[in-house]
């Protein structure tokens, strides 16, 4: 009994779960799968990405609460098999779906995007945060994470059941590269949202303490660039930090680049310092998610370092411009059977749940005495999912 028929959801196709959705898509449909993808907006970078064949409706905006409420009605409208839940951002969604849909909700599966414990979160946020995973198991019917370590921590998190599938891997872009984008010389690369998660200006502080023959490139876009640019410039930074916004070909400037830097308060599994390893890049990162220790497993890969230790910092990027620091060998990327991985999770969801229903649909004989008619009637609730 295969989930033939996929729904999905997002903002807007920007950041890295949408650009691993985008991918997934592709792997989903060449294996004969229907996905509807419902959209705030038709817009982001990775909008481009998502493959003809998939049916997307767009909403015509990009609020939050406006897409919550939508949902329901959506998935009611074309009766998905099951519902894709690309990452933690989205989460509320489909708690919302499963408590207005009830019994009539479709399984939903979640992809833990960002890392069980943030780095810029007060104590008082994180406890929450930790209440709110803890009650993901009551409209979630599985989980999936990106790395073994990822996972238990969302196994603790959320008492789930969570499977271990790795993003599908960015292919190669056929786009020309530019110098003039990253020039060549000593020059850190860093490649990620203008966004406060990314901590930029962790990495431009620390071009204080770098010697002047060294600059900085940081390619992406978000809300941060106004803030950033001020800071380029009161620290008269201007001649060697660099925000060239998007660029259709950043693993060609990884290839090019002495070093990639991810000063990160909090992650789920950054597919960048993947990305960058596998042109063989070393990386210089904060201690942003389990995952990092996983990817960054060899002190001969790159440089771990802790969030707030500025001087570390510094340290692990003169290691690495260095003339004779070496470049490690290409680390080839896993994923490249993530779609069949996650085709196959949701089928056993999708037949489990059909099995269940046929159970619960069984009439009961009425010439089964109270008691037997009891247990039959205790067997077919515990196997429905807990609201």
């Amino acid at each position: 009994m295969p989930a033939d028929h996929i729904l999905t959801y997002a903002l807007a196709m920007r950041g890295g779960a949408e650009a691993a959705l985008a991918r997934m898509l592709q792997g989903w449909l060449r294996h004969g799968r229907r996905v509807t993808l419902v959209l705030g907006e038709d817009s982001g970078q990775f909008q481009n990405g998502v493959p003809a064949g998939v049916d997307i409706v767009t909403l015509g905006h990009q609020r939050y609460a406006g897409l919550c409420t939508t949902l329901p009605a959506m998935i009611e409208r074309v009766r998905p098999d099951i519902v894709f839940c690309p990452g933690n951002h989205y989460t509320s969604m489909a708690a919302w779906a499963r408590l207005r849909l009830a019994d009539g909700c479709p399984p939903i599966v979640g992809k833990m995007s960002n890392a069980v414990d943030r780095g810029d979160h007060h104590p008082l946020i994180a406890w929450g945060q930790r209440q709110w995973l803890a009650r993901h198991r009551l409209f979630l019917d599985s989980l999936v994470a990106m790395t073994p370590a990822t996972a238990r921590a969302a196994r603790a998190a959320t008492g789930l059941s969570v499977a271990v599938i790795p993003n599908p891997p960015s292919a190669p872009s056929p786009s020309p590269w530019s110098d003039a984008i990253l020039p060549p010389g000593r020059r850190i690369l860093g490649v990620g949202r203008l966004e406060p998660q990314k901590r930029w200006d962790r990495l431009i502080t620390a071009m204080t303490h770098l010697p002047e023959d060294i600059g900085l490139t940081i390619l992406g876009e978000g809300s941060l660039r106004p803030a950033l640019t001020a800071q380029i410039e009161v620290l008269g930074l201007e001649h060697r930090v660099s925000l060239p916004g998007h660029v259709a070909n950043p693993a060609a400037a990884m290839a090019a680049a002495p070093v990639l830097a991810l000063p990160s308060d909090y992650e789920g599994v950054p597919g960048v310092l993947r990305e960058a390893l596998a042109v063989g890049t070393p990386v210089v990162t904060t201690d942003s998610s389990p995952a990092v220790h996983e990817i960054v497993s060899d002190p001969s890969l790159g440089t771990i370092v802790p969030r707030d230790d500025l001087a570390a910092l510094v340290a692990g990027l003169r290691q690495w411009l260095s003339p004779v620091a070496p470049r490690p060998d290409p680390v080839p990327q896993p994923g490249q059977d993530s779609a069949e991985r996650y085709l196959a999770l949701f089928d056993s969801i999708v037949t489990a749940r059909r099995r269940r229903d046929d159970l619960v649909s069984e009439p009961v004989s009425a010439d089964i005495g109270l008691g037997a008619r009891a247990v039959a009637v205790a067997r077919r609730l515990a196997l429905r999912p807990a609201l």
